[in-house]
């Protein structure tokens, strides 16, 4: 329902008791709970509004519009996500007027002396946060853009402005692209909360890296993960739970490959939502898991679903209409409906979508959850299931100048006037400049490029040989000024450097050996054929006789020329191996 911001009496209520109106020009909705208030604000901007070049720019506002709250007795915290922002608080009426009107003061000027520090602070949270089972997929499902950002750091966070902060406030932290709720049935007195006037932005166009689906890509041992995407329905939401259950018993309690195995389903967009399934194993245990998956999505793709499985998370999902005070429970739900312009049903609706799901729509949705699979699996690929393996290097590479690694005699780097590409054994990543999504500048001479697809190209200048500044200037040329970020400088540690050589390997047993054989059968050898040699001599009749003198000179250069020739053969196949 879309409330006209010009008319601030306007008030109306549905059949759940949901009080609908306007307060500041935002779009309230109100239903009364006993307790403490709790109140949210809510606004259409997240991460995934954001450029790769940008990313962190929303957090960072929601920081900056908390900090002067400090710290307190009070309830209250702000939340990040994909497709939204959200201030919420939990106290008196006092308490709740004083933060949301705080909140929407510090968004008319925050204070930017603030703006290093929250930086820091917003990477220190970063470095504390898991990556989770989702984050891979996001990236290989929709690259470096839109819903893909989930996927990646907030890399943005050094190259963005005070100006570019406050930019971003004036225009998606507007009355227009808010919703209020409150658990009350009156706006409590005093509160004012003064905006910006703007428009309202619609969720952001999903980007793809994907050329087809069903698709596969190699994951971390231990865990399996599908998403997919489909539209948002009653009928999905009960297959998710159909599908954890199925896991559940086929994993865990039948087969015990897994721990957790589940599934569930949560809206992405306006009209989008992706189911998540997740199931993990023991290394020596991943290949049963991961057969025992594909065959329960084989079951449910079949049509083999029993309706006491459907019976029962249907029972489920009606049980939550029985809760006391449904109106205030429906309501942060009911808000974000509003906020992403999502039909939002009323109870009686949605009782009677749960009743006429059957186990045929079930089938209709396994099929489509398996067309539009994604599915990081650990192990062996999935390609004996029918699905096809997501790209994991790019398609081409670009022309221009070769630049050979240093230290890596199959490693490449190709600069073109139109892109990048890096060429190594087992792996070919290229960046085209035009559809580059980030390019960090490090001052020691570096650039890191990431392509809307996803790969990413980094340009050293340690590690490739005759990479002149001019070339440089051409790649800072050639991409979007609007997606670099300037670096400050690295540790000398980290700049990476060429592999040193391996150091000579000491010499082998085996030579010491050969070496003392040598001199113990050598010198014996010689004392022998000297002795014999002059014993022949003088046993020969006189005509022949050596003198004795001229003999003993030749037993002498014997004995000198095998001390030299001994160890200079030593030396000659030491030398043939590659020693010292």
């Amino acid at each position: 329902m879309d409330i006209d911001a010009t008319a601030p009496t306007t008030k109306t209520t549905d059949a759940d008791g949901i009080t609908t109106t306007v307060v500041n020009g935002i779009r309230t909705v109100l239903a009364p709970r006993s307790g403490p208030l709790t109140a949210g604000l809510l606004f259409r901007v997240g991460r995934a509004d954001e450029t790769l070049a940008t990313s962190g720019i929303t957090h960072l506002v929601e920081h900056l519009a908390l900090h002067h709250h400090g710290l307190g007795d009070l309830h209250y915290n702000g939340a990040t996500a994909l497709t939204y922002t959200h201030f919420h608080v939990n106290g008196t009426p006092a308490d709740v007027v004083a933060y949301l009107n705080g909140v929407c003061a510090a968004l008319h000027d925050l204070p930017m002396d603030r703006l290093d520090t929250e930086k820091e602070i917003l990477r220190t949270e970063a470095a504390g946060r898991g990556s989770g089972p989702v984050r891979a997929s996001a990236l290989w499902r929709y690259g470096s853009r839109s819903f893909g950002l989930a996927g990646y750091a907030e890399l943005g966070l050094h190259g963005i402005t005070a100006d570019d902060v406050r930019a971003w406030a004036r225009t998606r932290f507007t009355a227009e692209n808010a919703v209020l709720w409150i658990t009350g049935d009156t706006v409590p007195e005093g509160l004012d909360l003064t905006l910006p006037t703007g428009e309202w932005h619609p969720t952001p166009e999903a980007t793809s890296a994907l050329p087809t689906t069903p698709a596969w890509f190699p994951g971390e041992d231990g865990a399996l993960v599908l998403t997919s995407v489909l539209p948002r329905s009653t009928a999905a939401s009960l297959f998710a739970d159909v599908l954890g259950k199925e896991l559940f018993r086929a994993l865990r309690q039948k087969g015990g490959y897994s721990y957790t195995a589940a599934a569930e389903y949560t809206p992405r967009d306006t009209d989008s939502a992706t189911v998540v399934a997740y199931a993990d194993a023991l290394p020596q245990k991943q290949d049963a898991m991961v057969g025992a998956f594909v065959d329960v999505l084989a079951k449910l793709r079949a049509g083999r679903i029993e309706q006491a499985d459907l019976d029962s998370v249907r029972a489920s999902a009606l049980a939550r209409f029985d809760l006391p005070e449904l109106a205030a429970a429906k309501l942060p739900g009911h808000a974000m409906n509003l906020l992403l312009r999502h039909p939002d049903l009323t109870v009686a609706e949605a009782r009677a979508e749960l009743e006429a799901v059957t186990v045929s729509d079930l089938h209709q949705v396994a099929e489509a959850v398996w067309a539009d699979a994604l599915v990081q699996v650990p192990g062996r690929g999935l390609d004996w299931a029918g699905l096809a393996a997501a790209p994991a290097e790019s398609a081409e590479v670009v022309g221009g100048l070769r630049h050979p690694a240093v230290a890596d005699s199959g490693g490449l780097l190709r600069l073109a006037e139109d892109g990048v590409s890096q060429i190594a054994p087992g792996r070919r990543a290229t960046v085209r400049y035009a559809e580059c999504s980030l390019m960090q500048v490090f001052p020691d001479g570096a650039r890191h490029l990431i392509g809307h697809d996803g790969f990413t190209v980094a340009v050293e200048p340690t590690l490739y040989h005759r990479i002149t500044p001019a070339e440089l200037a051409t790649i800072d040329a050639a991409v979007p000024a609007s997606v670099v970020v300037r670096m400050p400088p690295r540790e000398p540690s980290r700049i990476p450097r060429p592999a040193e050589p391996r150091p000579a390997a000491a010499p082998a047993v085996r030579s010491v050996w050969f070496t003392a054989l040598l001199w113990v059968l050598g010198l014996p050898g010689l004392l022998i054929g000297g002795s014999v040699l002059l014993m022949a001599l003088a046993v020969s009749d006189d005509h022949y006789r050596v003198p004795e003198d001229s003999a003993r000179q030749l037993f002498t250069w014997l004995l000198l020329a095998g001390a030299f020739l001994i160890p200079w053969g030593v030396c000659l196949k030491r030398r043939r191996q590659g020693k010292n």
